[in-house]
């Protein structure tokens, strides 16, 4: 196939669709347009001009999605070979927005590539941490069950005590790379299906990880951090099986 033909039937699917300037929308937009087209893995999109005049949004909006998805792994963009699609993009049921299921995706790609990264932090921080280190650490813990416990907006206090555990591993690697990882998500889902607390049950099992690691107990930080990530994997799954419900 061709890419003028591959980019044919894209065209004519564009022209079913509208899209607002909000980001939502324009994703939404693009995952029907890519669903109806039926375009899969390696496919060619079509020009960020083209798409921009048929969903009548600003150039500038199409460029941020694709980039966006570009850092998720959905899209791969070069001059040359134009964007194409790197995962696939289609829906299970009819009634359940396109976009819902990217960002289950999304999240499940990305948790398994921190997952490793987070584990690996807490073992290090537990072996390495000063007392200095560990005193703030549980300090960050207190800190974010006060928040917690006051039904309070809890995850800045989580980035501040996850960040105490990274710093203290002596790597500075760890923070910025699980960092990226988190902003490339977070371009284009701050809060994915909606809930902005995912993960929120969490939250207790945090003091027992700031503990562990001021102990130096490797095995009991790794342990706990691999149950937090085990509750967040479950929790993303079970919001999907409810979409398809």
């Amino acid at each position: 196939m061709s890419i003028q033909t591959q980019i044919k039937p894209t065209s004519r699917a564009l022209d079913l669709l509208e899209a607002s300037d909000r980001s939502r929308d324009v994703f939404e937009a693009l995952s029907l347009m890519i669903e109806r087209a039926k375009l899969g893995v390696g496919d060619q999109l079509p020009p960020e001009i083209e798409i921009a005049r048929k969903l009548n949004v600003g150039r500038a909006k199409v460029r941020e999605a694709l980039i966006a998805w570009q850092n998720m792994g959905l899209v791969t963009r070069n001059k040359k070979a134009g964007t194409r699609l790197a995962a696939e993009i289609s829906s299970t049921a009819i009634h359940i927005p396109v976009t819902l299921k990217l960002e289950g995706e999304s999240l499940l790609r990305t948790h398994a590539v921190r997952r490793p990264l987070e584990i690996e932090s807490v073992r290090l921080a537990a072996r390495h941490a000063t007392e200095q280190q560990a005193r703030v650490v549980r300090a960050r813990a207190a800190e974010l069950m006060a928040v917690y416990e006051a039904g309070e907006d809890w995850r800045a206090a989580d980035k501040r005590f996850h960040s105490e555990i990274q710093n203290a591993t002596g790597n500075p690697l760890f923070e910025q790379l699980i960092q990226q990882i988190q902003h490339a998500f977070n371009e284009i889902y701050e809060a994915p299906f909606g809930q902005p607390h995912l993960g929120q049950a969490t939250i207790p099992l945090h003091p027992g990880l700031a503990e562990a690691i001021a102990a130096h107990d490797e095995a009991a930080a790794t342990e706990i951090m691999s149950t937090i990530l085990d509750m967040v994997e479950e929790e993303v799954r079970k919001v999907m099986r409810g979409l398809h419900a």
